[in-house]
């Protein structure tokens, strides 16, 4: 019999021919925010390789919501470059999404083009900078952005957009107790603090019409006391139900508070500061030196790290669940699937092999290569995502962190 992972599957108005979605995982390969020759191959290459869908990773809705050179900002001037992208993943057999979101408070000046603004005010430690509290003005034509960036989606021949309200990013940052400190109808109860996400995916399920699928990606937890817990979270997910999303992205974790949460492992610090601009991140090599694992704790990985808490969650909901979480297996891939889950996200194992799920289909193996090193991720904040195996001229001491990690997996 056919494994489940190699069925068909709807989400929406839309059918993938599998259940592997290749995740909205940072590429960094959008330089100067628009899209590159590096994009189009990787994707194309993850839709030959037998995705199911491949999401392209986290476009800003504006530029005030940029928080990397190498991000892609929403704007007619790249439509016809995406569209080059999305045709050749449809050649393919695959489908096409695009995580579309803003970065909030976790950006600098010198990236976005102004003084970062949040849900509240202060000074934000992750990049380091002060932060502006967002005026109800600039909220409402926040939310029109969101809607325009669906309408250009569209144009450039995406089937799907993910709205990114997770991670500590602009949406989270309005859902999150711990960033929003507000005193007027966007602030304080729950209710209050939904109220920006609700506007959000209001506009976006307009502007989506019926033939593109939305798809929301959500937090189960923050992954620290002064975050949001479970409870909040699920009358969150419940919420966006409501609102008619046609499928959830159950994850966990805030970058600028846990970032290891989400990712799991322990950052490669030697690879981060590595490839960090010396003259530019001065401060935060530095930081990273003398309190790297203070700054960026390691969190303990296992296949499937979210299964357990995202099962609470599909008993909760009704709609369709994506799974994302550290899949590199077949038989673990079949265990959520089998857990009443409709999709099977994951990144790492494809930035290790883009081929990964035909070699998973065809039998040639069971199991990713991927060790979980991370060293994608330490790379990932300053050059191009890719896995150090593709990397010629390793050095040294990055080779032996690679093979520490490993070895204490």
């Amino acid at each position: 019999m056919e494994s489940q992972i190699f069925t068909s599957c709807q989400i929406g108005p839309i059918t993938l021919r599998n259940r592997v979605i290749r995740s909205a995982a940072f590429e960094n390969m959008a330089y100067g925010n628009k899209p590159s020759q590096d994009l189009f191959n990787y994707h194309v290459a993850v839709a030959k390789g037998g995705v199911g869908m491949t999401t392209v990773a986290y476009a800003a809705v504006s530029q005030s919501g940029l928080s990397f050179n190498g991000q892609l900002w929403m704007r007619e001037e790249i439509v016809p470059e995406l569209k080059k992208l999305t045709d050749a993943v449809h050649a393919e057999g695959a489908k096409a999404s695009i995580q579309l979101g803003h970065c909030g408070n976790m950006t600098h000046r010198a990236t976005c083009g102004c003084m970062p603004v949040g849900a509240s005010g202060g000074f934000n430690l992750y990049s380091p900078t002060f932060v502006r509290k967002l005026r109800k003005d600039e909220i409402y034509a926040m939310v029109k952005d969101f809607g325009k960036a669906v309408d250009l989606a569209r144009e450039a021949g995406f089937d799907c957009v993910e709205i990114h309200a997770g991670h500590g990013y602009l949406i989270s940052q309005f859902l999150s107790p711990y960033t929003n400190h507000r005193h007027d109808e966007f602030g304080g109860s729950l209710e209050n603090r939904m109220r920006f996400m609700q506007l959000v995916i209001n506009e976006v399920m307009v502007h989506a019409k019926d033939d593109m699928a939305v798809v929301a990606k959500v937090n189960m937890h923050d992954g620290f006391k002064r975050g949001m817990q479970q409870e909040e979270c699920i009358k969150v997910a419940q919420e966006l139900e409501r609102l008619g999303v046609h499928a959830l992205v159950l994850t966990a974790g805030f970058v600028s508070k846990a970032p290891m949460e989400v990712m799991r492992g322990a950052m490669p610090l030697k690879t981060l500061r590595h490839y960090m601009d010396m003259k530019k991140f001065w401060w935060l090599k530095a930081g990273l030196l003398f309190g790297g694992r203070i700054m960026i704790p390691t969190v303990p990985y296992s296949e499937g790290y979210f299964l357990e808490d995202a099962k609470v969650f599909r008993a909760n909901l009704k709609l369709p669940l994506i799974y994302v979480g550290g899949l590199i297996s077949k038989q673990k891939m079949e265990e959520v699937l089998e857990a009443g889950f409709t999709g099977l996200q994951m990144a790492r194992a494809l930035v290790h092999d883009t081929d990964f799920v035909n070699k998973l289909k065809s039998g040639e193996i069971e199991r990713s290569g991927c060790k979980h090193s991370n060293y994608c991720i330490g790379r990932m904040y300053t050059l191009e995502m890719k896995c150090h195996h593709c990397v010629e001229n390793l050095p040294d001491k990055l080779q032996k962190e690679i093979d520490h990690a490993e070895e204490t997996l």
